[in-house]
């Protein structure tokens, strides 16, 4: 530097380069020189793959489940572990895989869980037996916990500037969104042609160029100075996590009179443990301390509640619209398209929106909506009821889109850009354990109200009750090997008993959102912090 400055002609060229403002173009310099180039959003394309993948896989089978139920004939409670398996292996595992990427590289943790996970999915493809399934659903959760920290965490590294970031995590979170809307319309065009594990061999061609392009596109990172592997902090995260969830799907099938009040207090201490551990820990595996922040912590919670509303959404409107309205699949998913671009226009619309409008105003507000979507179900579902649906789940979808893009947002913005991965971890367990509880609370709520509001005919042999109160797919296989009259009258009051459970869970769906924006108002009170700490 003192020979650069001794230097007349360098002198001179750096003094007639000092114009009166030159702290506002210095300043606009190093924002373009932090600007990503067009190979990024290249990048940010070949990324959405894995997104819109496990996104899908959340709710395909909420479509598929109807043929699975028929092909593979499992227990009301087999049927929840098909579906749940997935997200509560996922849940469990994504603050240690974001960890494990943020010390051994996150592209390297992606192009592993995308082989995986593709060669898992043929084996669930496949699958002779319900057991079967639901192990190759619990495999697929543990390569799933690899793809999702990894492709958020990564949009930290490849977008500086925060105005592109806050674009790029809108198409990110726009593109899970859309992914669980869009999972039982693919799933809807498959079945139609083709048998159940077709929703499982999607995955190979997704990949494919996953896997191809990754290394081309996306560079390396990694945090530079990792802490030691902490396998007691992963052991204790799955410990809280998969006896609390089991717990709360055990006391909604059958009462307290099971394990499920035991399991969640072992599952809470387990939490407590983890928690205690991260706390006293130099280099935690989770810094818990991120939860203090309102702009962190309220927009966690906030896509909690928002997924359990979505998935728990789709897994009773997909059962009615094929079983009880009487729909094809692909006429099933087309009827909720219009929510699906509905969710997808609101993600992205919402960020210019953001700029001028305070997250504890615009989150609350959207999920007010979203509220509304739950209400219009409670209110006007009937057996015929199609349109209802449809209007519902735009609302529902123009809320959660907007809600999610910004919790998003918040909560990435609020790390250090070394602890990508880890604060990605924390937003998409929030995710996968909303998707949990989802079809664990919403779904065992109005399994229990289905089996204790059904009335069956006199007419039927011995095995049919038990088939016919287990499921409504039950009821519906049972019903075709009666004669006409008694099938009426089956089908008429499973119906019954379905729908009055489903005006149930939507009031429930109500007071999750009410619940949620009341969260967001009272947290999200902070966005300049955060805005400053994201751009140090």
């Amino acid at each position: 530097m003192t020979e650069h400055l001794s230097n007349p002609e360098i002198r001179t060229d750096v003094s007639a380069a000092r114009p009166a403002h030159s702290a506002p173009a210095a300043a606009a310099a190093a924002a373009a020189a932090a600007r990503a180039p067009r190979r990024a959003w290249v990048g940010l394309a070949v990324l959405m793959l894995p997104v819109l993948l496990v996104s899908v896989d959340n709710t395909v089978l909420s479509f598929a489940l109807p043929e699975i139920a028929l092909a593979l004939e499992p227990t009301a409670a087999q049927q929840l572990w098909i579906i749940d398996a997935y997200p509560l292996v996922l849940a469990g595992l994504l603050v240690a895989m974001g960890s494990a990427g943020d010390r051994w590289g996150r592209r390297r943790m992606l192009l592993i869980g995308s082989v995986g996970f593709a060669v898992v999915s043929i084996g669930a493809a496949f699958a002779p037996t319900a057991e079967a399934l639901i192990a190759a659903r619990a495999a697929l959760g543990f390569f799933g916990a690899m793809l999702m920290p990894s492709t958020l965490s990564l949009l930290r590294t490849i977008f500086a500037d925060r105005e592109q970031r806050r674009l790029a995590i809108a198409i990110w979170a726009t593109g899970f969104a859309a992914g669980s809307a869009l999972g039982p319309i693919v799933g809807g065009v498959l079945l139609e042609h083709f048998a159940w594990g077709s929703v499982f061999l999607l995955a190979v061609p997704v990949l494919v160029p996953l896997i191809v392009l990754v290394p081309l596109l996306i560079p390396e990172s990694r945090d530079p100075a990792p802490g030691a592997i902490d396998v007691p902090s992963i052991l204790l995260s799955l410990a809280a996590m998969v006896p609390i969830v089991f717990g709360i799907k055990s006391i909604a099938t059958e009462g307290v009179e099971g394990f499920g009040i035991q399991a969640i207090v072992l599952g809470l201490f387990c939490a407590v443990w983890f928690v205690r551990r991260q706390l006293r820990s130099a280099s935690p595996m989770l810094d818990v301390r991120l939860f203090a922040k309102g702009s962190f912590g309220g927009a966690v919670v906030v896509n909690l509640f928002s997924v359990i509303a979505l998935v728990g959404f789709l897994y009773f409107v997909s059962q009615h619209l094929q079983l009880i309205a009487g729909l094809s699949p692909v006429q099933a998913g087309v009827a909720l398209l219009p929510g699906l671009v509905a969710m997808i226009i609101a993600g992205l619309v919402v960020v210019p929106i953001a700029r001028r409008v305070r997250p504890r105003v615009l989150v609350p507000a959207a999920l007010v909506l979203s509220g509304l979507g739950y209400l219009v179900i409670a209110l006007l579902t009937d057996a015929e009821s199609i349109a209802p649906i449809v209007v519902a789940f735009v609302l529902l979808g123009v809320g959660i889109g907007a809600a999610e893009t910004v919790s998003n947002e918040l909560i990435l913005s609020s790390a250090p850009p070394a602890k990508a991965g880890a604060a990605s971890a924390v937003s998409e367990t929030a995710y996968e354990l909303g998707a949990v509880l989802g079809t664990a609370v919403l779904g065992s709520i109005l399994a229990a109200h289905y089996r204790s509001a059904i009335v069956l005919p006199a007419a039927l042999t011995a095995d049919d009750p038990d088939a016919s109160r287990e499921t409504l797919a039950g009821a519906t296989a049972v019903a075709g090997d009666l004669p006409a009259g008694v099938a009426d009258e089956l089908l008429a009051s499973a119906a019954a008993a379905f729908d009055g459970g489903v005006v149930l869970t939507s009031l429930i769906g109500v007071a999750l959102m009410i619940g949620a924006a009341v969260i967001a108002a009272v947290t999200l009170r902070n966005p300049r912090s955060s805005s400053s700490a994201a751009s140090h």
